[in-house]
């Protein structure tokens, strides 16, 4: 007898990298929110890495001498985490477990130098005030936070399926009561949701645009056939990333806080 997966994310495990870590697009935009990281997470701190999928971030904030803690609900993705860690030979400093962003509390008594979350695990997240609420029990003053979500107006991906002849595709993220997805539901708060959900806890220092001159991620084949382009645009974003509006208009943007 076939069972469901425990999370929709348990069937994509085994080709994330493949269809986007690996590719021109998806390699582009972790490259931008490392860099982000390289700012935000220093040697011997220690960061929470929420929704950690298949570890790659896990893995990089290790080789910068960073502990981390990171945590996903699907446990698909927690294997290749664990495969990933063990490759790059830093167990000693990457803790992986099964946990769901709405189960923070138990996290119990610990602490956290910083916190990232990236590629839109808190989409999948309906009460961001609790997460917030959570995440600044476990964070003390000064902390920093940097949080990557998909944002609801892309005029890329209007454009994109529109011409596809795919409407109802192309402005899917307006819908107020989100989006359904394999089972679970999908939401596209605003920047200025986001910024409000955690203004009690925490304070916005910057805000920059991940994909609002590069296409989104399912343009790849597109990419790979325009490298170049694609390439100068990525140039040009991260030059321009915190400029408005710019991360209004992005297919993901990259939102930093700090703990009051």
């Amino acid at each position: 007898m076939s069972h469901e997966p425990a999370s929709p994310f348990d069937n994509q495990a085994p080709g994330y990298d493949a269809d986007f870590s690996a590719t021109l697009i998806g390699t582009l935009m972790r490259q931008a929110v490392q860099r982000r990281m390289d700012a935000l997470f220093h040697r011997g701190q220690r960061v929470l890495d929420l929704g950690c999928g298949t570890g790659e971030d896990a893995v990089y904030l290790a080789g910068q001498g960073i502990d981390v803690h990171a945590v996903d609900a699907s446990e698909g993705m927690l294997r290749r985490a664990r495969q990933k860690v063990a490759q790059a030979g830093v167990e000693h400093r990457v803790e992986v477990s099964h946990l769901e962003i709405e189960n923070l509390d138990a996290l119990g008594k610990s602490r956290y130098d910083g916190v990232l979350s990236n590629f839109g695990a808190l989409n999948c997240v309906e009460d961001l005030s609790t997460a917030a609420r959570r995440l600044a029990e476990h964070t003390d003053e000064g902390a920093p936070v940097l949080l990557c979500l998909m944002g609801p107006i892309v005029p890329w991906e209007w454009i994109w399926h529109l011409v596809h002849g795919e409407p109802a595709k192309a402005f899917r993220r307006l819908r107020p009561g989100g989006v359904a997805w394999r089972g679970i539901r999908v939401w596209y708060p605003s920047i200025g949701k986001l910024r409000s959900v955690f203004a009690p806890y925490f304070d916005a220092t910057r805000v920059a645009a991940l994909g609002a001159l590069v296409p989104p991620p399912y343009s790849e084949v597109w990419a790979r056939r325009h490298r170049a382009l694609i390439e100068w645009l990525a140039g040009v974003e991260r030059r321009f990333e915190a400029i408005p509006p710019l991360p209004w208009l992005a297919d993901h943007y990259m939102l930093e806080l700090r703990r009051r």
